[in-house]
């Protein structure tokens, strides 16, 4: 990977942070995405500039200029050439994906007449111009085909593990202002990488929805699931019985520490949280049996309901407890999809109450798509190799037990 080098001018970004905000924050924008621009060139070229090299695929040929429309005004980014191959970035198309979306959703409520011309003030302040009822038609089709083709895509290889959780946004619907569920599916492939499986629209959270969501997924062909991490929400539970019947369901355990300690008196919620700590640490099931029993006898006379809670829980908070050890961490809880819930909360904010469900659609799944492109290149969880090592053992079986057992207690 080319090195990145920022170069800024230290004196002038003060002067205009002591005097303009916007204008300071574009030049540091300016500077590091045109340095990224730079690095992006070198990696393509595979050399410096002036750099003699053997490894070299092609020589530089000048810049151009091309401007990008960001949320706090309009920059001009300094474009390299190349001689031969044309010069390749992802700086536009990335940053532009989300920002198109949160453009096109203001500029529909404009359109729609459901905006107030705070809206429209507020819609001159990030694009820095206006737009006409064509021009916002042009950008929700391109946006569309996009987020229709990431959330319709096939699913190929193996998804051993998979997180689901909802998050809810307020949007018009029939001049009623209403809150319609939003579904994410958040796997991991055999390669151990993160990516974000699915996601939809829904009148609530209920058996019959997450029911047709996760059967969305295995129509588009996942396959290969060791594990369900999510809340104890009912619908979910039914779904993966029906859907996936031989998949365990992982409770996740911050959610549930978290149910606990809220039955239970308040000035005993802090010591029983670092108690549930310790007994999700614990190096197995049976240690974590231990705990919890001990956790039970001190607490069952301050805290009967919260240790009521804790018993008829517990082991469907230990499924995570079959994996290595190394593996447990990833899967215990449903935190990450919680961290991106609450990113689109913050993307989502400037809109407030959505027109429509394909405008909450248009701009969640481009949120969802630019973040897909950053996840899925961190590093890897566990390696293949790890994987099929988890395959030849005896967790495999041991899982298929549990999700069994866990379809039986249901139905009894």
């Amino acid at each position: 990977m080319a090195q990145l080098n920022i170069t800024l001018n230290q004196e002038e970004i003060l002067q205009l942070l002591s005097t303009d905000h916007d204008q300071a924050f574009r030049e540091l924008l300016k500077s590091s995405l045109n340095s990224i621009l730079m690095a992006e060139s070198t990696a393509q070229l595979k050399a410096e500039p002036y750099e003699r090299s053997e490894e070299r695929t092609d020589s530089r040929n000048g810049t151009r200029e091309r401007d990008l429309k960001t949320r706090i005004g309009r920059i001009t980014l300094t474009v390299p050439r190349h001689r031969n191959v044309p010069f390749k970035t992802l700086v536009f198309e990335n940053y532009s994906r989300s920002e198109a979306a949160l453009i096109a959703s203001m500029a529909e409520m404009v359109v729609n007449g459901v905006a107030t011309r705070k809206v429209g003030r507020i819609m001159e302040t990030l694009c820095g111009t206006s737009y006409s009822k064509s021009a916002v038609s042009d950008v929700c089709k391109d946006l569309d085909k996009k987020v229709r083709e990431f959330r319709e895509r096939p699913l190929t290889g193996n998804y051993p593990f998979l997180t689901v959780d909802a998050t809810y946004f307020k949007v018009r619907v029939n001049h009623r202002i209403i809150s319609r569920a939003f579904m994410i599916a958040y796997g991991t492939n055999q390669e151990g990488h993160r990516e974000i499986l699915g996601f939809g629209v829904y009148d609530n959270e209920s058996k019959p929805t997450w029911n047709a969501f996760l059967q969305s997924l295995k129509d588009r062909g996942l396959k290969g699931l060791l594990m369900i991490t999510s809340d104890a929400h009912e619908g979910i539970q039914d779904a993966i019985s029906k859907v996936f019947p031989n998949v365990p369901w992982q409770r996740c355990q911050f959610h549930f520490s978290k149910n606990i300690s809220e039955k239970a008196p308040r000035k005993y919620q802090a010591g029983i949280r670092a108690d549930l700590q310790e007994m999700w640490n614990c190096e197995d099931v049976v240690k974590a049996r231990k705990k919890r029993d001990s956790i039970i006898a001190d607490y069952k006379d301050v805290a009967e309901s919260a240790m009521k809670c804790l018993d008829e829980g517990f082991e469907s908070s230990m499924t995570v407890m079959i994996l290595p050890k190394g593996m447990r961490r990833f899967f215990r809880t449903s935190n990450h999809i919680e961290r991106l819930n609450k990113e689109l909360k913050r993307r989502s904010a400037v809109i407030g109450v959505f027109p429509n469900e394909d405008s909450l659609l248009r701009l969640m799944g481009s949120v969802l798509l630019e973040r897909n492109d950053v996840v899925s290149t961190q590093k890897a969880i566990f390696s293949n190799k790890g994987y099929q090592a988890l395959l030849a053992s005896d967790a495999v079986p041991k899982l298929i037990k549990l999700a069994e057992e866990q379809r039986q207690l249901k139905a009894a």
